[in-house]
């Protein structure tokens, strides 16, 4: 049984890479009962050209679906389109999620953008830790320092339509030469010119996964008092809230708002809308009953059967009928 790793997907098959080679896989249907999405960067087990098994994931991520990376690039772009920070900040809530390190890139740095951008940005990311660097993929600006964070690494490549994800591969290796297309003027957006998630060797030691461009991430996975989790600067401060579920809109006694000053108009922007979100979500399951009944138990850190209450209630009928019968026989006695 050899081992090797998805580097791509395409309609059925599932292209693996072992020992330099690729090899073309189909999934066994007994892979496909378990109902387990295969992923882009998913390690598996496969022998005659069909996937067997897949192996234990160090991380993943949905949303572009991609597993076992190192790091997360989020591209922008300074103008062509122009920069929205509260989508930036989505991509950054949704890494955070998943706990994968992130680096944000701000491309087409040649272009006439406004003075203060640049400033605005260090502003707000870089004292939350952020490592960022500025590109320019036409001129060539900034791609060694893009290159040198890379190393050693697989990256994964995500943002909007048109910010440059394509053109930054292709300046740090021209040899590949992706499909690129410019951004449409009238709408401010670019179209998919990458049609889907691959991995994509850059050198000896460095890989990228390149993904479609996607603009729909919204937090309806999560419940609206966790959403604060996703953002450093309110982590430090939620716990002096006077009350455990505070969302920090308007509740008294609420430290982030004590502190409202310390925290970008952007970033509190970007939350109240992802709070929105994850309240939409929270109303959906409660009418939809997510509930899961489980049919096993610990007793004594030992996993037993669980009975259900409509069970046990007809078992403790059974018993009590069978008490009066026999106290009814020796009455007959």
């Amino acid at each position: 049984m050899a081992q090797g790793q998805i580097y791509k997907i395409h309609s059925d098959f599932y292209y693996v890479t072992a020992d330099a080679e690729v090899f073309e896989c189909k999934v066994r249907e007994v892979l496909k009962k378990q109902k387990e999405k295969i992923l882009v960067g998913d390690f598996v087990e496969f022998n005659n050209g069909y996937i067997e098994k897949i192996l234990p994931r160090k991380n993943f991520i949905a949303r572009p679906s991609v597993a076992n990376i190192d790091q997360i690039i989020i591209v922008s772009a300074l103008k062509q389109p122009d920069l929205n920070l509260i989508q930036l900040n989505r991509y950054i809530a949704l890494a955070k999620y998943y706990k994968i390190p992130t680096i944000l890139c701000f491309n087409k740095e040649d272009l006439d953008f406004e003075e203060n951008l640049i400033n605005q940005i260090f502003g707000i990311y870089e004292k939350l830790g952020f490592k960022i660097v500025f590109t320019s993929a036409t001129e060539h600006q900034g791609i060694n320092a893009f290159k040198e964070l890379l190393k050693g690494k697989i990256s994964v490549l995500c943002g909007n339509s048109g910010v440059g994800k394509s053109s930054l591969i292709n300046a740090i290796n021209p040899e590949l030469n992706l499909r690129t297309k410019s951004v449409s003027e009238k709408l401010q957006r670019g179209t998919h010119t990458t049609r889907h998630c691959e991995i994509i060797k850059i050198d000896e030691y460095s890989s990228i996964v390149d993904t479609p461009g996607f603009s729909n991430v919204k937090f309806d996975f999560i419940l609206p008092a966790d959403v604060d989790l996703l953002f450093d600067e309110m982590i430090g401060l939620r716990d002096g809230c006077k009350y455990g579920d505070c969302l920090h809109i308007n509740e008294d006694g609420c430290n982030v708002l004590e502190h409202f000053a310390d925290i970008d108009d952007s970033r509190y922007e970007s939350y109240l809308e992802f709070v929105k979100e994850a309240k939409e979500y929270k109303e959906k399951i409660k009418y939809e009953g997510k509930k899961v009944e489980h049919n096993k138990k610990l007793i004594n850190n030992k996993s037993v059967a669980k009975i259900s209450e409509r069970k046990r209630l007809s078992a403790r009928n059974n018993l009590k009928q069978q008490v009066y019968k026999e106290i009814e026989e020796e009455d007959r006695l």
